[in-house]
C-alpha cells in the first residue's frame, strides 16, 4: 500500500491533465499544492470549473502563480517543503507556438528552469515533468521509442519540451536530482481543453459547423485516454528513488496507447457516439504538424508494470457524455 505523501506540488493544476492528476492524488489522501497561472490561452471558464472541483478537498491548497515568478515560487517551496513535484504547467499548442514563440520560451523554458532550481535547493525527492510525443518531430521509424533520436522537432513547442528533457538531464547529473520526463501521446478525455481536436470536432458536429481536416485527413495519431495517463503518473510518483552520489536517476518514458488510428477513424468514432455526420473541409498540411505518431510503451511497462489500456470508443463516449453535460449545466 502506498504511503500518503505530504505536500506534492502539481503545476498546471487547473489544466486538463493537472486537474485530473490532482483529483486522483487527493482522493488517495495526499496533500497537494496546486500552482496555475490561469492564462487566457483558451477560455479560463473551464479552468475555474476544474478548480472548483479541487477546492472541495480539504487537503488541497491552490496558488495562482506563473512559474516565471521565481521569487514567489520559491516562497511556496520554502514554506511548505514539498516532497515531490509533478510539473505539468506549460504553454501548449503546436500551431500557436508558430505565431507566438516567445510565450513558449518564457513558460516552458524559463518557468521550468525555476522549477529545477527549487527542486535542487529544497531537496525534492523526485521531479516528474511533462514532455510530448512532438519531440520525435520528423522521425519516420515507427513506433516511436525513447531509444530513438529526437533531435528534429518541427515546432517551437516541441523544441521547448526537448529543451526540458536536456535541462532535467543536466540537473540530474550535477545535483543528483531524480527526474522522470513523460512523452505524452495526444491525451484526450472529459474536462479536456477547448483547443483540443476532440473538443472542436464534437462542438462542430453538434452545432452543424464545418470541421477543417488538415493534410486531407491523412494524419495518424496515438490517442491516449486521460485515466491511463493519470494512473501512470500516480504509479511513477510513488516509486521510491534514492539519490546516489555515484550515479544519477534521469528517465524518459512514452505514455501512449500503442494503437494509432487515422484522423478519419477518430472522427467516425465521434459521429457514431453522436449519431450524426460531420461536415468536413479538407485542407493542406499545416506547418509544424507531425504526420504520424505511434508509441512504444514497453519501457514504461517494464518500470511500473502498467500500460495504457482504455479503448478509443470507450474514451470518446466518456468525453461526449461529459461534453454534453458540461455545456448543458
Amino acid at each position: 500500500m502506498n504511503k500518503n505523501i505530504k505536500n506534492i506540488i502539481v503545476t498546471g493544476s487547473a489544466g486538463f491533465i493537472g486537474s485530473a492528476v490532482c483529483t486522483k492524488l487527493l482522493e488517495k489522501g495526499n496533500s497537494v499544492l496546486g500552482i496555475d497561472n490561469h492564462n487566457d490561452y483558451y477560455d479560463p471558464k473551464i479552468k475555474d470549473a476544474r478548480l472548483d472541483k479541487l477546492e472541495k478537498y480539504s487537503n488541497y491548497k491552490h496558488f495562482k502563480l506563473d512559474l516565471t515568478d521565481a521569487k514567489n515560487l520559491e516562497k511556496i517551496f520554502k514554506e511548505f517543503k514539498p516532497q515531490k513535484v509533478i510539473n505539468l504547467a506549460a504553454q501548449a499548442g503546436v500551431r500557436y507556438s508558430i505565431k507566438n514563440p516567445i510565450a513558449y520560451i518564457n513558460s516552458n523554458i524559463v518557468g521550468f528552469a525555476n522549477i529545477l532550481e527549487n527542486c535542487r535547493h529544497y531537496d525534492i525527492e523526485h521531479l516528474v515533468y511533462a514532455s510530448t510525443s512532438s519531440v520525435y518531430g520528423a522521425n519516420t521509424k515507427m513506433p516511436f521509442s525513447e531509444h530513438d533520436s529526437a533531435n528534429h522537432p518541427l515546432s517551437v513547442y516541441a523544441a521547448s519540451k526537448k529543451s526540458n528533457e536536456l535541462m532535467a538531464h543536466t540537473y540530474s547529473y550535477l545535483y543528483k536530482l531524480p527526474t522522470t520526463g513523460l512523452r505524452f501521446f495526444t491525451v484526450y478525455g472529459p474536462w479536456g481543453s477547448p483547443d483540443m481536436a476532440l473538443f472542436n470536432f464534437t462542438d462542430a458536429i453538434i452545432n452543424d459547423k464545418e470541421i477543417n481536416i488538415f493534410n486531407y485527413g491523412k494524419m495518424i495519431r496515438d490517442f491516449t485516454y486521460i485515466d491511463d495517463v493519470v494512473d501512470s503518473i500516480e504509479k511513477i510518483i510513488f516509486k521510491v528513488l534514492k539519490k546516489n552520489q555515484e550515479n544519477f536517476d534521469c528517465k524518459i518514458y512514452n505514455i501512449g496507447s500503442e494503437n494509432p488510428v487515422t484522423l478519419m477513424n477518430y472522427i467516425n468514432e465521434i459521429e457514431m457516439v453522436l449519431k450524426k455526420k460531420a461536415k468536413l473541409n479538407f485542407k493542406p498540411l499545416q506547418p509544424g504538424d507531425v504526420l504520424r505518431t505511434s508509441s512504444n510503451s514497453n519501457s514504461l511497462y517494464n518500470w511500473i508494470n502498467f500500460k495504457p489500456k482504455r479503448k478509443l470508443n470507450y474514451g470518446i463516449k466518456k468525453f461526449v457524455e461529459w461534453y454534453i453535460k458540461y455545456n448543458n449545466s
